[in-house]
């Protein structure tokens, strides 16, 4: 049976501090790998079957796409407002160099249709608040429909204030009908310190229902993975006095 909660460091293999894929999820389409790079170091992939983008999750990169280049200014952390994103299109060749160092998300998803890579400006992704009161959350919208063109990933960041919760009122995408779509979901986590110093947490819910079986309430930390295939999500719980991506 698939692993639904991946800790930080379970899957990490040189300068890829994450790895999930398909296969080792038990789906269909959805990937994901974190990357980490000393100053001056480079990690280069071969896309195959998918679309990949490369995210900054603090720090910047030049990134080429089969000999194109692109310059990802990226930010200092996940706190500090969107990144610009690099789309790489399936059958490509990737290469990201970051001359001070810097750590990378690259979420994912298998593709039929092969696309022109395409670069996505900071300024170009739309920055949303949902919610109110202590259901009230902020996403950037920087891989949905409309905003990046792509065959099959969706992907979007959400900052959960210390004490709010996120993913509520708890929803599933689990079949194709009306108001529902069927998808394979990554939620990866960071959890901003105090002004103490002390480590924060978070929790996330997954359950099940009639159609489909899972339980999940699982504690999380920074670079922590859970795995949703199916059922109903959220909250994503945010403790008082720690922020969480």
């Amino acid at each position: 049976m698939p692993q639904h909660v991946i800790r930080a460091g379970e899957t990490t293999s040189g300068a890829v501090t994450l790895e999930v894929t398909p296969e080792s999820a038990g789906w269909t389409h959805s990937g994901l790998r974190t990357v980490t790079l000393a100053a001056g170091e480079s990690y280069s992939l071969a896309t195959g079957e998918d679309e990949v983008l490369v995210l900054s999750l603090g720090g910047s990169a030049d990134v080429s796409v089969d000999g194109k280049p692109f310059e990802l200014q990226g930010r200092a952390d996940v706190w500090s407002g969107p990144s610009d994103v690099v789309y790489a299109p399936r059958e490509s060749d990737v290469t990201i160099t970051s001359s001070q160092g810097g750590r990378f998300a690259l979420p994912a998803a298998r593709a039929t249709n092969r696309l022109e890579p395409a670069y996505l400006p900071a300024s170009d992704v739309p920055v949303e608040m949902r919610g109110a009161g202590q259901a009230s959350r902020q996403v950037n919208n920087f891989g949905v429909p409309g905003v990046l063109e792509a065959d099959r990933i969706i992907a979007c960041e959400v900052l959960t204030p210390g004490g709010n919760w996120s993913s509520y009122p708890p929803h599933k995408h689990d079949e194709e009908r009306d108001g529902e779509t069927q998808l394979e979901e990554i939620y990866y986590f960071e959890v901003a310190g105090s002004p103490s110093g002390t480590e924060g947490v978070g929790y996330q819910r997954v359950y099940g229902h009639e159609k489909a079986e899972i339980d999940i309430l699982a504690e999380v930390r920074d670079g922590d993975v859970v795995l949703i295939p199916h059922g109903w999500h959220g909250p994503s719980m945010a403790a008082p006095g720690y922020d969480l991506y």
